[in-house]
């Protein structure tokens, strides 16, 4: 019977062949680069979030009563602050991003974060919080019911917790009040700058586009960078020419790596991971102690007590470690096979390309997660 292990190296072999045989896919330009100036931007805000059935920040929370208090009196209403009691309330963070080109009257999506001790913000609506850039200036305003994905039950002797109720967004739930300035170029050239620098990507786009448009009409600045002059028949219509070169599809090239993820154990590695002749030997060791004491009872009518002998029972098993040789220059599939003819599990996989790699026979970047 196939054991656990090898039955996930096994799927672990599938997959990584699965991509090794699958054909390399291109990218359009606008997916791997993007225009110099156009990008998203951050703006926050320090806000409430009211109607918690009693799940908001304790009494102890100090910033909270203030904040209400503070509402309260803008308000008209004139209250005891001691008295205040903020257990259907919670003070919290909320954040967002602008698209570009974001106009005056526009819905965006908020998120929102509890910053004091409260249990779930399930329920609850954010009052209305400004929102303001780093430049100190208020672009949207943001007010709305919660949607929470998660749900915390508790009781005197245990609670349930699923993913987390203490962060919620509301959908559509700030309007922008400001727009980000920007002015789209009317001449001159563009620039885009590509997502990850890479000299033979920026090499292929600015290929593909002069092979479209024309020698000369873009030219790598450096391997981030290129810039692309707008032919004279776009002259009139650059937003046109943008479109149509952001169709484009390249193949974008990236180095070798390998990503381990050690708290979950997932590993990716990439095609082009090339090893070293190498021999790798992979054993397990296992320790056991169980704690089996047993009870001594007197005989009857013999006036003894009861009493506990300890007795530890320790037991040692180390699994047979087998010497694998994987020859110089193999390909991601040949390596994925070696290593699972040693039985090596994912998080074996680990630790033996931690130790390849420290070795100096991986010839790709080790990622650790």
């Amino acid at each position: 019977m196939l054991s656990w292990s090898r039955f996930i190296g096994a799927i672990l072999v599938l997959c990584l062949a699965m991509v090794w045989t699958l054909p390399a896919t291109a990218a359009r330009i606008k997916d791997i680069a993007d225009l110099k100036g156009v990008r998203t931007n951050q703006i926050l805000g320090y806000g409430l979030v009211v109607g918690l059935n009693d799940t908001g920040d304790s009494s102890g929370t100090g910033f909270t009563k203030e904040t209400l208090a503070n509402m309260l009196e803008r308000l008209n209403i004139s209250s005891n602050r001691e008295d205040i009691n903020v257990g259907n309330v919670a003070a919290v963070m909320v954040t967002a991003e602008l698209p570009p080109f974001v106009k005056t009257g526009s819905p965006v999506d908020v998120l929102v974060s509890s910053i004091g001790d409260a249990e779930s913000l399930s329920g609850g609506t954010l009052l209305q919080t400004p929102l303001s850039g780093p430049d100190g200036k208020v672009y949207a305003v943001a007010q709305g019911p919660l949607s929470v994905g998660g749900i915390s039950v508790s009781g005197q002797a245990g609670q349930v917790q699923k993913n987390h109720p203490t962060v919620g967004r509301v959908p559509d739930g700030a309007t922008v009040e400001r727009e980000v300035p920007y002015s789209f170029p009317q001449k001159g050239p563009l620039t885009y700058h590509i997502q990850e620098s890479d000299f033979t990507t920026i090499s292929r786009i600015t290929s593909v586009i002069n092979e479209e448009y024309g020698q000369k009409t873009a030219h790598a600045m450096d391997s981030a960078s290129f810039r692309v002059r707008i032919p004279d028949a776009f002259a009139e219509n650059r937003v046109k020419f943008i479109a149509d070169l952001e169709r484009l599809t390249v193949q974008p090239d990236s180095k070798a790596r390998v990503v381990v993820n050690e708290r979950t154990g997932t590993i990716v590695m990439g095609q082009d991971v090339r090893l070293d002749k190498v021999a790798v030997a992979h054993g397990n060791l296992k320790l056991m102690v169980r704690e089996m004491p047993q009870v001594s009872q007197p005989q009857p009518f013999s006036q003894g007590e009861t009493t506990t002998v300890p007795r530890t029972e320790v037991q040692v098993e180390e699994e047979e470690a087998r010497l694998m040789v994987m020859n110089k220059g193999v390909n991601i599939g040949d390596v994925a096979a070696a290593l699972n003819a040693i039985g090596a599990t994912p998080r074996d996989l680990i630790a033996i390309f931690q130790a390849i790699k420290a070795a100096g026979a991986l010839h790709a970047e080790l990622v650790l997660l």
